[in-house]
């Protein structure tokens, strides 16, 4: 399954049903007076948050999202159906935006919803139209049209981690030891073409969420290799674990490598760069002491809190889960906080 984050979709809600215009007929009730009923609600396009989902493939497949009509009123005072809604399921993090960008709508929650194009009203029949003095209107409403129009639809990955760093770095290895994601693991570039998310456990029954995003290289913020498009993935994010690779297995010392991807979050903008971020130094298993100290010293003038792993063993690793964990039980706090303030 393809990884689908942007879609552009038409949203056509459905048309209320036409008022009826009719009158009682019955063998010795000469006047029996108006009995059209009401036309039905058009249906809704609505869109519901859900764990279940991860991708906006359905959507890219189908394009179009048109709901149904309400039903025309008929005699005997008979209102006419609802048109079926369209509700459908979409990834957890999914923005709506209307067609100059402006935001309608960010479901971050399980079970947020947002209805993106509302039925248009069911017209009256003419039994509501009957008064003391207009006993047998001839007359009713029409329904009124659905809204439509073009919604563009954005997926941002809910993480309390992002994983990021060159290629070749050990995200996909390290995100398969610390948690229950099994991404594709290999000796090349570039394993990792989508984002992967992964649940850690911690001794406490409780955790927090991995989202491994593709190896970046330089000119990433500007579209280059895959890009911003999935450098916003890690925007939700409450830390950010910049992996180096200790070895310099690609002819970059541990600096240069800093420095690379430093550049692209800054060129991104402050959204990531203003992010809480750990070094780590990956590889160690491949080191000699007197490399590690160098490669510490290194990564050390950045003035970040760094740790030394390797993901293959899993030296460090359990000390610097507890550190993240620790921090994203802090980010949790200030948001609750913040929120309510707001409140």
């Amino acid at each position: 399954m393809r990884f689908i984050d942007e879609v552009k979709i038409e949203v056509r809600a459905g048309n209320g049903g036409s008022g009826c215009t009719s009158f009682r007929r019955e063998k010795y009730i000469p006047k029996g007076g108006p009995d059209g009923g009401d036309g039905g609600r058009g249906g809704h396009v609505e869109f519901v948050a859900s764990g279940n989902k991860n991708t906006l493939q359905e959507l890219y497949l189908r394009k179009r999202l048109i709901a149904k009509n309400g039903q025309g009123g008929m005699g005997s005072d008979c209102h006419g159906k609802y048109g079926e809604d369209i509700i459908m399921e979409v990834p957890i993090g999914t923005m709506v935006r209307d067609e100059d960008g402006n935001l309608l709508a960010d479901l971050s929650e399980e079970g947020e919803s947002y209805i993106l194009a509302r039925g248009g009203e069911g017209g009256l029949g003419n039994a509501r139209f009957a008064t003391s003095t207009n006993r047998a209107p001839r007359y009713s409403q029409s329904g009124t049209e659905g809204e439509q129009g073009i919604r563009h639809l954005e997926l941002k990955l809910m993480a309390d981690v992002g994983l990021l760093g060159l290629p070749n770095a050990g995200k996909s290895t390290l995100l398969a030891r610390i948690s229950n994601a099994r991404p594709k693991i290999a000796d090349y570039p570039f394993t990792t073409i989508k984002p992967k998310l992964g649940q850690v456990f911690m001794d406490d029954g409780d955790g927090f969420v991995v989202a491994d995003i593709p190896g970046l290289i330089e000119g990433a913020h500007e579209g280059r290799g895959l890009g911003t498009r999935f450098l916003r993935h890690i925007e939700r994010t409450a830390v950010l674990l910049h992996l180096v690779d200790a070895c310099c297995e690609d002819g970059k010392c541990v600096k240069d490598q800093i420095n690379e991807i430093e550049a692209e979050l800054k060129g991104y903008g402050r959204a990531l760069w203003d992010k809480p971020r750990v070094l780590v130094l990956n590889k160690a298993d491949a080191l000699l002491d007197d490399e590690k100290e160098e490669a510490l010293a290194a990564a050390r003038e950045k003035g970040l809190p760094v740790f030394v792993i390797s993901a293959v063993s899993g030296e460090g690793v359990k000390m610097l889960l507890h550190r993240i964990y620790d921090r994203v039980l802090e980010m949790r706090q200030l948001a609750k906080e913040a929120g309510k303030q707001e409140v």
